[in-house]
């Protein structure tokens, strides 16, 4: 790795960093004494990547949208379930082979399917991510396919065929 590349890898990962601090604060800008010392500490602490996987700044800021969306879609249902408990509830575990790499972008989809309204990771093992679903008549399969598409463009990785999915 030449030394724009780790410069520009240390800045990325300072900027990410610092908006996981102010997320966790709530932007309190009293906060950021610690966190300056936290983030400096976690730079330390963390080890090289040797993954082959990279991601762009351009495709992490594409991303980072569709992320906020389903985000807000996720907390809005879960409040809305938790509001209305008449809401319909109808249960399920999914296995879902994955259609994407091993490694970091199989980590971040079995994260991010948390956020998917209705939906939470249970385990992934051999390629295989099992699903709690709250309701089995829900868009929870198409909205999983849609993600894992999302994270192989954010990764730059190609995906296996539709059929693989869940």
């Amino acid at each position: 790795m030449n030394r724009t590349t780790r410069v520009y890898s240390i800045l990325l990962k300072v900027v990410l960093l610092a908006l996981v601090w102010w997320v966790l604060s709530d932007g309190n800008p009293h906060s950021w004494w610690i966190g300056g010392m936290a983030i400096v500490l976690a730079l330390l602490a963390a080890k090289s990547p040797t993954s082959q996987f990279s991601i762009s700044l351009l495709k992490l800021t594409l991303f980072i949208p569709f992320f906020l969306k389903h985000s807000i879609l996720g907390g809005v249902d879960v409040a809305r379930r938790a509001l209305r408990p008449a809401m319909p509830i109808d249960p399920i575990m999914v296995d879902c082979v994955l259609r994407l790499p091993p490694g970091p972008p199989q980590v971040l989809l079995t994260n991010m399917v948390s956020l998917l309204p209705g939906t939470l990771s249970a385990s992934l093992e051999n390629n295989v991510l099992t699903m709690h679903v709250l309701d089995k008549q829900g868009s929870y399969a198409n909205d999983f396919l849609v993600l894992e598409e999302k994270i192989a463009e954010l990764f730059s990785v190609p995906v296996l065929s539709p059929g693989a999915g869940v």
